[in-house]
């Protein structure tokens, strides 16, 4: 059976490009062709299990939010009551140290503004511990990595 090709729209100036479906979660650059995935993991202050009711859905909203203005592709995303799971497909020019306090950044900002209930229980300028765990994601080990993370939030 051949394989389908079908166009999408390009990360750059809203073009089309044309791709095969078994290619599909290949991206397209100037020259390039990529799939550069990581696995990122990060905690509230003090392992707090504060990720849950509408702390935990507007924090699911910043960060795609935040995924889609930058142009990245959320592969997975598991927010447990203390740590958030989320495997990202990032673009070459972008860097983990750079994606990541774009995220906990823009995140702890705006829970602690539309939150300020919680101002007692995290001391200091943010939400979220410092430091974040982070691992590649290869191809051959995404079922495994997504598996791992769609089964945290089936844990006690």
């Amino acid at each position: 059976m051949a394989a389908r090709s079908v166009a999408s729209e390009s990360w750059r100036s809203g073009g089309i490009f044309w791709h095969n479906l078994a290619m599909a979660e290949y991206w397209t650059g100037a020259h390039t062709k990529h799939r550069l995935q990581v696995h990122l993991v990060w905690i509230p202050k003090y392992r707090r299990r504060v990720l849950r009711g509408k702390i935990a859905i507007r924090l699911r909203q910043l960060i795609r939010e935040a995924c889609k203005m930058n142009r990245w592709q959320i592969r997975e995303m598991s927010i447990e009551t203390d740590h958030i799971h989320l495997i990202l497909q990032i673009k070459p020019n972008d860097s983990i140290s750079g994606v990541v306090p774009i995220l906990k950044g823009g995140t702890s900002r705006a829970i602690r503004k539309e939150y300020p209930e919680w101002e007692e229980f995290l001391w200091g300028d943010s939400f979220w511990a410092d430091g974040y765990f982070a691992e590649s994601v290869g191809h051959v080990d995404e079922d495994i990595v997504k598996r791992y993370v769609r089964e945290q939030r089936e844990r006690p």
